[in-house]
């Protein structure tokens, strides 16, 4: 188990330290469910009446929350920041693999760096690269001329198809796919003929990508996820999509053929980008809205109607079909009062 104090905790994070600075830190625990070895945090005012029940043995709090507070604290701008960089500190989830284990099969001309650790039935490939320090779950494959970066984890059952090259830090859970055919086709009298996807897949560092995500390889040139970029599970990434740095990706959420989203927008859960459009820099775009066309001016965009009872929703979805004829005749009142 690790330990640590709460002066050292107070050093990590440039906080100021109220109560006793000696106490030793375990882990890291709710309001509610903490213990009195444990930290806690209060980064929502909704939960200010857990702050003095609380047994934590201290609590991250802002400078305002730690006004008329008792207890052990450490008092800093963010306290859900500072609980993010404490509860890394303090992670105790095992590595995916030790060692590189005797089932694993590994191409002669596979080069891999200092303290990789491969686990049971990974598939290395031909002209792989693997830096140091890298991590490949149990069942993972790994194609011909990729590369991965120092510090990656790949969880168990990970696949990465050819030519695909992964930055520095990153992380990709259980059954994720990273470089599989883009959708492209061409209609011939009623047949669909398949077109090659030449292009790869190119991923920056610290980019993490959720189980069960897809990422499709270029048609002719690469896929594209820059540094920070978060995506969760179950997210399709089409094929030439470009996804800028520090952009946030929620579940089931896709983006379609060849668009690009700028840095830093947030995609809220089960959203939709059409093919081909742009996203403008620091776009949010709320969960369940479909975009359509491009967003050219960053904010807030959502789309998705709110749940209702189904005898509601059908009798305003069948109005919602005369909108347009409904417009119009509003309009010509309007013009006939004017006159």
């Amino acid at each position: 188990m690790k330990t640590v104090t709460l002066k050292e905790l107070g050093q990590l994070l440039g906080a100021t330290i109220l109560g006793d600075d000696s106490l030793e830190i375990t882990g890291v625990a709710t309001l509610e469910d903490a213990a009195s070895d444990q930290l806690s945090f209060l980064a929502n005012s909704k939960y200010r009446a857990q702050l003095e029940s609380s047994q934590a043995g201290a609590v991250l709090l802002s400078e305002k929350d730690a006004e008329d507070y008792s207890g052990n604290a450490l008092v800093l701008k963010d306290p859900y920041v500072g609980f993010a960089r404490v509860a890394q500190l303090l992670d105790t989830t095992p590595k995916v693999a030790t060692g590189i284990h005797p089932s694993a099969v590994i191409h002669a001309s596979a080069q891999l760096g200092k303290n990789v650790a491969i686990a049971a039935n990974v598939v290395i490939d031909a002209n792989v690269i693997i830096g140091n320090d890298v991590q490949i779950g149990a069942g993972s494959v790994v194609a011909e001329q990729s590369i991965i970066g120092s510090g990656t984890c790949l969880k168990a059952n990970v696949t990465f198809y050819h030519d695909v090259i992964v930055g520095q830090n990153c992380i990709f859970h259980s059954g994720c796919v990273i470089g599989s055919d883009g959708f492209g086709y061409a209609n011939e009298r009623g047949n669909w003929i398949k077109i090659p996807q030449t292009g790869g897949v190119r991923i920056g560092d610290n980019v993490e990508i959720g189980a069960g995500t897809t990422v499709d390889r270029g048609a002719l040139s690469h896929t594209e996820i820059h540094d920070g970029v978060i995506i969760d599970n179950q997210v399709q990434i089409a094929h030439n999509c470009v996804v800028g740095q520090n952009t946030a990706i929620a579940g089931t959420s896709f983006l379609a053929g060849s668009s690009t989203l700028g840095k830093y927008c947030i995609v809220g859960g089960g959203s939709g980008i059409a093919g081909h459009l742009k996203v403008a820099d620091g776009t949010h775009i709320s969960g369940s809205t479909n975009v359509t066309s491009e967003i050219r001016k960053p904010g807030l965009y959502s789309s998705a109607t709110i749940a209702m009872d189904n005898k509601s929703w059908r009798r305003n979805t069948v109005r919602f079909r005369h909108l347009d004829e409904l417009f119009n005749r509003v309009k010509e009142i309007e013009k006939k009062i004017k006159d």
